[in-house]
Parts: structure tokens; C-alpha cells; sequence
């Protein structure tokens, strides 16, 4: 098992084309005069997302700390979709509509839709899946035109998601998959967790979950399958029923990992992914520049360099699961 590839606690795991490109990135970007030598009044930036969260807190705290204070010389516009992204584009075009100087966007979803209403207003994007595969952007380390941001996508993320499962629980040898086949941005991770299945050794069973009311037949199925843990993908289905899930794996004695921490807050066994809280303060450096003068299109789109690992222990003893002491030191948290 390769563990010198996974983050310990607090390490940050920094991309080497993500570095050349924030280097390139600098180099490229023309001299321009700040927002406030262009502009009378201060600036007024756009939120489009699904709802608010605790990583939003952790962007108004770096804007801050960069100088920008709420109703004082910076204004925020809040628009939220509440898990619909079918009201993405009618929020996107409001924002457009109030001429605010910027866009923040918070999902791939999110940024499709504002990059459908501008071409001219500048968008950070905190969080976006395969940007270039999804249209967003014509490379990672110069995406061009107004947008530019973070992606949640590292390599062999997936893959490590995976090798942590088998190493709490080494018996697996089939895992159920949770996933949505319309979505492609699912479809580009299954491609990776089969890749990374077939480096671990196990094999990969899918069961289709589009809607909610997918789910009983989706626990019928794998319930009758021979598999013997469970992954579900994190999408807007699934973040609205972590509490489902993990009960539903945990009554079925079935190993479980996910991509993000509430999962596991509901019971689920483990999580391994980037660290939202993280993206979303780079993402308030990026306001800066931008305000500063940088062109978001000579801003290079970033992967994640800090990760979060954590384990709920009591879901492993509840499955009778030994949690070796490598990964306890490993975790960010570890539930009891």
C-alpha cells in the first residue's frame, strides 16, 4: 500500500503543474491599474451557489483579512439555487442584470451557468469539476477569457479513496457504486475509480441513483448483489440524504466511503477529498487580484493541495472493523 502518496495531517500536497502554472501565471499577467483607480465606488461581487455553508464563512474571513469590509468598500450579492441548478442560469443573469464586477461560483453547475450569461464579467470559480473536459476553460494553466478558479479533481484522488477503504476494511473485493450515469462529470470520475479499482483490486458494481426516488430500488438492488461495500458519489442528490445512505450501509454491514465529510458525520465510515474550506480562501485571493487588476484568463485554474481524511470509529467497530493505528495517525478527525 502506498501511503507516502496520502496527506498527513496538516501537510499540503502541492501539484507540480498547478505550481508551474501559478509561476507561468504571474509571469503573463500585463501590469493593470487596481479596480479603484477604474472605478468611484466600491466593488460589488456576485455569489452563485447552492446554498450557504461554513466555507463561505472562511472566504468572508480571508476578504477581510485582505482589507475588504462588507458594507463598508466591498458589497456582496447573495444568490442561491437551494440544491435546484435548473435556477442556476435566471441567478446567473440577475447578477449580470445588477452589473456587479465579479462572479463567485461554488459548483461546476454554477460556473456553466454564469459563463453562459457573460463573456465580459470576470468569474472565480471556488470549486469546479474537470473545468476543461466541462467547457470552462481552455487549460488549467491558462484557461483565457473571464474565468478562472480552483478544480476539486487531483489525480489518483479516487484511486486513494479507494486504497483507504481496503485498507480498513481489506476484505472488500466488490464495491457498489452510487452514481448518477447522466451527469457527466460522474461519468469522467467512474472512468477514474475503475482505473484506481484495478490498481487496488477490487472490483466495481454501479447502480443507478438519478432522483431520490431511485433510492429504494437502488438498496434493493445492492442488497441482492454480492457486493460488499459501498461508494456513493457526491452530487445533489446525494448531499440532500447522507443520513439514508450511511444507515442504509451500516443495517447492511457494508463498508462505506465518500468524498466528503458529511457522510461520514451520518454515519458513513470514511471520506478522503480536498479540502473545501481550503479552495474557498484561495478563492478570496483571487477576488483580490482580480479587483487588483489581474485578468482572470491569465490566472492559472489550481487543483487542491490540502486534503481532509477522516473515519468514524464507531461505524468500525460497529462492523466489527480494526482501524489500523497508520490511519488513525493519518486522519484529520476521527469520529467516536
Amino acid at each position: 500500500m502506498r501511503w507516502t502518496s496520502i496527506c498527513r495531517r496538516g501537510d499540503s500536497v502541492t501539484d507540480r503543474r498547478a505550481f508551474i502554472g501559478r509561476v507561468a501565471g504571474g509571469l503573463l499577467a500585463s501590469p493593470l491599474v487596481t479596480f479603484a483607480q477604474q472605478h468611484a465606488n466600491p466593488p460589488r461581487i456576485g455569489i452563485l451557489g447552492s446554498t450557504y455553508g461554513t466555507a463561505w464563512d472562511a472566504f468572508r474571513r480571508v476578504l477581510r483579512e485582505l482589507g475588504y469590509v462588507e458594507g463598508r468598500n466591498i458589497t456582496i450579492e447573495w444568490r442561491w439555487a437551494e440544491g435546484k441548478a435548473d435556477r442556476f442560469p435566471e441567478l446567473a443573469t440577475e447578477l449580470v442584470e445588477l452589473k456587479v464586477d465579479l462572479i463567485v461560483t461554488s459548483s461546476t453547475q454554477a460556473a456553466l451557468a454564469a459563463k453562459q450569461a457573460t463573456s465580459a464579467i470576470p468569474i472565480v470559480m471556488a470549486i469546479s469539476s474537470y473545468p476543461e473536459k466541462m467547457g470552462l476553460a481552455e487549460s488549467l494553466a491558462r484557461p483565457s477569457g473571464n474565468i478562472t478558479g480552483f478544480s476539486n479533481v487531483a489525480p489518483e484522488l479516487i484511486g486513494k479513496r479507494l486504497e483507504l477503504l481496503k485498507a480498513i476494511a481489506p476484505k472488500v473485493s466488490r464495491v457498489a457504486v452510487l452514481w448518477n450515469p447522466v451527469s457527466r462529470i460522474e461519468t469522467y470520475g467512474f472512468r477514474e475509480m475503475l482505473a484506481g479499482a484495478a490498481v487496488v483490486g477490487v472490483e466495481i458494481q454501479t447502480i443507478e441513483v438519478r432522483t431520490p426516488d431511485d433510492y429504494p430500488a437502488a438498496f434493493a438492488t445492492l442488497t441482492a448483489s454480492r457486493a460488499d461495500a459501498l461508494h456513493a458519489f457526491g452530487n445533489p442528490v446525494s448531499f440532500k440524504h447522507p443520513q439514508l445512505i450511511a444507515d442504509f450501509a451500516l443495517r447492511s454491514l457494508l463498508p462505506s466511503s465518500y468524498d466528503e465529510k458529511l457522510f461520514v458525520d451520518a454515519g458513513g465510515l470514511l471520506s478522503y477529498g480536498p479540502s473545501f474550506i481550503d479552495l474557498f480562501q484561495r478563492a478570496a485571493g483571487y477576488v483580490d487580484k482580480i479587483l487588483k487588476g489581474a485578468k482572470p484568463g491569465d490566472l492559472p485554474i489550481q487543483q487542491p493541495t490540502k486534503f481532509e481524511f477522516v473515519i468514524n470509529s464507531k461505524t468500525a467497530k460497529a462492523l466489527g472493523l480494526t482501524v489500523p493505528s497508520s490511519l488513525l495517525v493519518l486522519a484529520d478527525e476521527v469520529i467516536q
